[in-house]
């Protein structure tokens, strides 16, 4: 393991990953808070209003429609 840090600068190394893994937390947060389901920045009511606006299955009739 020695002769890899040799070829390496272990600060270097050590930096970069934290600077990818940073990244990568970024891209999976602002991923999930693009969607609908994941998002906990607009609340609960926002999540009630999805699951409101859902579309029925094709056997099921509405009761509001009759």
């Amino acid at each position: 393991m020695w002769r890899i840090w040799r070829l390496y600068d272990p600060l270097r190394a050590m930096v970069v990953q934290g600077i990818f893994l940073f990244g990568l937390a970024a891209m999976i947060h602002l991923v999930l808070l693009s969607t609908s389901t994941f998002n906990w920045l607009d609340g609960v009511n926002a999540r009630a209003k999805v699951t409101q606006t859902a579309s029925m299955p094709a056997g099921v009739t509405s009761p509001v429609a009759k």
